[in-house]
């Protein structure tokens, strides 16, 4: 059964937790050109993209949600936003949870809108 907007509400498990290390920190702010020192140090924070790195492990229950028959090979991204509470930063343990947020068919075309939930293992929003 292809996604309808019956699946609108559906989330799926959260991601394993993912620790957010220094050397994380600092290999993404490298692969950005970005050498602000708030990524450096003893106790760095991320980048703020940082969050689509734990986000896109959260994709991975859409995909192979096998009522949904989604294929990431048919699959274009068009559009990301990022909202914070706060930075992630290096010691902290994330998971990720996805939740269909609207579905709208146009022809063959399903367009899909997802959001990705960052939470600590602790239980506070990242």
């Amino acid at each position: 059964m292809p996604i309808t907007d019956a699946h609108v509400g559906r989330s799926y498990p959260a991601t394993q937790p993912y620790r957010v290390s220094r050397e994380k920190i600092a290999e993404f702010a490298a692969a950005l050109g970005d050498d602000n020192p708030a990524y450096a140090g003893d106790a760095p924070q991320a980048p703020p993209t940082f969050a689509a790195v734990l986000a896109a492990q959260a994709w991975g229950g859409l995909f192979a949600d096998p009522e949904l028959d989604l294929q990431l090979a048919r699959t274009i991204h068009a559009d990301q936003r990022f909202a914070w509470t706060r930075p992630l930063c290096a010691g902290d343990e994330v998971i990720a949870t996805l939740t269909i947020d609207k579905v709208r068919a146009r022809a063959n075309t399903a367009f899909i809108t997802v959001s990705v939930a960052l939470d600590t293992t602790a239980g506070s929003p990242s």
